[in-house]
This record gives structure tokens, sequence and C-alpha cells, in this order.
């Protein structure tokens, strides 16, 4: 008998190749947001559509931004009419600025006050800051429904963060936040980009941390409008008043500032409340002040008008270095300056020239 052929049947067919990036693109429309029901979660003071905004300001793709710029322009006029005041808080690592923050923020909470707070942080990725672990340490405050607490991103320049910072407080603005706190890592180049965008900058310090101005730079004692010594009970009691003192001899040796307000110098605890709502007060007394010599609102414009400029500086090297004919020739440039047949300025006024006939 013959053995007999098996009979194949015929299979299924294998599936056409799945288009994984239009899958992608059709869910981030399902569940892209417009920038119209952005704006009327934030004037609504939803937390998480202002979440989300943020989020498309921190984003670096060109449609996120496109939405993120509507959000913002529409909510520039919205926060104009607001009477938010924003705070920058800074401090040596270990000087007690969460805990700080969080009690402060309670304190006004419990004045029927909407709280945000902010962190501007470039060195975040590393581990070398307290901003990822804000809303660990802040537990209670991040919880409040009238409080918002928003990280930077990490791992960025410091001018983009900053202006990133800057954005997302037009947007807290608008969302109805009556006190907005800035908070950076420490003593070093964030406390200029926070003096250049709050109207109110709290420096804070430990007892005993050096006689005057020892130990820390004097452009931040400069920068302050009030300088608190934190964790000035218990122990440290004495050592606090010994420091006190000393800042206030200080402070008299530093220049007036523009708007006249002469700084203070007081002590606190941010752990046991004490000296909180005088820190508070002396706040709210700084913007009377401000506000009838017409300074506040000068202040504002004008750093308005920084923001404008450093913007425009980053977006020009930005262009600058992007540019592939840059690249290349800077390469070479860096090549001669490196074996001194170029100087470096004339290198760079070489690069210059380049760039200005790459534009024509």
């Amino acid at each position: 008998m013959k053995p007999t052929t098996p009979k194949v049947t015929k299979g299924v067919s294998a599936p056409s190749t799945i288009n994984t990036s239009a899958i992608r693109k059709l869910r981030q429309q399902r569940t892209q947001l417009s920038a119209r029901q952005l704006i009327e979660g934030i004037q609504n003071g939803d937390r998480i559509l202002l979440s989300k905004a943020i989020t498309l300001i921190e984003s670096t793709r060109p449609e996120h931004q496109t939405i993120a710029q509507e959000v913002i322009n529409k909510c520039l006029p919205i926060a104009q009419t607001k009477s938010t005041i924003r705070l920058g808080i800074t401090g040596s690592p270990g000087v007690g600025k969460s805990t700080f923050i969080e009690n402060f923020g309670q304190h006004l909470i419990n004045k029927d006050k909407k709280v945000a707070v902010l962190a501007v942080d470039p060195s975040s990725q590393i581990s070398r800051g307290s901003i990822l672990g804000d809303k660990t340490r802040m537990l209670k405050l991040a919880a409040d429904p009238e409080a918002f607490i928003r990280p930077s991103p990490a791992g960025e320049s410091l001018g983009g963060v900053a202006r990133k910072t800057r954005e997302t407080i037009t947007l807290c603005e608008a969302a109805g936040f009556d006190w907005i706190i800035i908070e950076t890592v420490g003593v070093g180049q964030s406390e200029i980009a926070v003096h250049s965008m709050v109207d109110f900058f709290l420096l804070l310090l430990l007892p005993g941390s050096g006689d005057e101005l020892q130990g820390i730079k004097k452009g931040i004692v400069e920068m302050a409008d009030l300088v608190a010594i934190n964790k000035a009970d218990g122990d440290n009691e004495k050592k606090a008043k010994q420091s006190k003192r000393a800042y206030r001899n200080a402070l008299h040796m530093l220049p007036p500032k523009p708007s006249q307000w002469i700084p203070q110098v007081v002590t606190c605890s941010g752990l046991s409340g004490m000296g909180i709502d005088n820190i508070e007060q002396l706040v709210q007394d700084y913007q009377q002040h401000m506000q009838q010599n017409q300074y506040w609102q000068q202040h504002r414009q004008e750093q308005a008008s920084y923001w404008l400029h450093e913007t425009i500086k980053q977006q020009l090297l930005d262009t600058f270095y992007q540019n592939e004919v840059i690249k290349n020739a800077l390469t070479q440039q860096k090549g001669e300056v490196l074996q001194s047949k170029v100087s470096p300025f004339q290198a760079a006024e070489n690069m210059i020239e380049l760039f200005k006939r790459q534009l024509k």
C-alpha cells in the first residue's frame, strides 16, 4: 500500500507589521487635553490639570510646547488680576528648609490661604539636593487640598529649570494660589535665578553658622529681604541669639536696597513653629511697604524684562550650537586653538562671522 501524502491545510497568514508609532500617536490624541480644557481646569483650581499643564511646559517636544505657550499666554492676564505673594526661600543643605516650608505652608492654610511650593534644582538628578524628596518630607502639606507641591525637572541647565519655574508661577497664580513658595537647594547660582522671580527673598541660617558673613557668600546676604536663624529652640537658643546679633551687625554694613526696605534678622523654629507667624507678618509688611512706594509692580516689571533678555540669550545659544555647519567648524577651530595656531578670541570671532553668514 502506497503511503499517502499528508495534506497540508493553509494556515493563518502572518499579521502585517504593526505601526506602533501610529498607535502611540492615536493614544496621545485620545489623552491629550486641549489648551482650552487646561486653561479652564487651571482657573477652576484643578490640581491634576495644573500638573498636566506644567508637564507640557517641562516637555521638549514641539507639539507640547505649542500647547504650553498657548496656555501660558491665556493665563497671563488671569494671573495679573491676582494678589499672589511670591516668596523665595534659600539656605544651605541641612538648615531645615523642608520642615520650615511645611509648617509655614500649614500656617498659611490655617489662615484660609492656598499655597504652592515650587523648586529650583538643576543638580537633583545626581542626588545633591532635597527637591525630589520634598513630597515625602512634606507629607502633611502634600496631602492638603489647599496645597500644591511641584519638584523641578532634573538633569537640566539652571537656565532651563529657572525658565520653567518662572512659567509655572504664572499658571499657579492663574489657579488662585495666594502664596507661591520657590525653594532652592543651597547657596549657589540657583539663588540668583530665584531672586529674579520672587517678591520677597528669605535666607535661612543655622545657629552658630559663623561670625557675621563668614561661611556664606556676601551676595546671598545682600539679596535677602529677611534673615531667619532656624532651629533656634532648645539647646540652640543661646547660639541663635548670638548669630542674630552678628548678622544684624553685618546687614548694617551692606548698601541700602533700591526698595528702601531695611532687612531684619529674626529667630525661628520650623519644627516647633516658633517665629513662623512673625515671619508671615514681616512679609505682609514688606508687601504693604512696596505697594505704597510703587516698587512692588516696578520690581515685577523689571523681572519680566530680565527674563525676556535671558530667554533671548538662551535661544540664541541653542540656535548657535545646534547648527550643523557651526558644529563642524567649531571642532576645527577648537583644534587650532589647542595647537596655539589661533587665539580663542580670534576663533570666537571667526565662529560668529560664520554664524552670521548662515543666517543670511
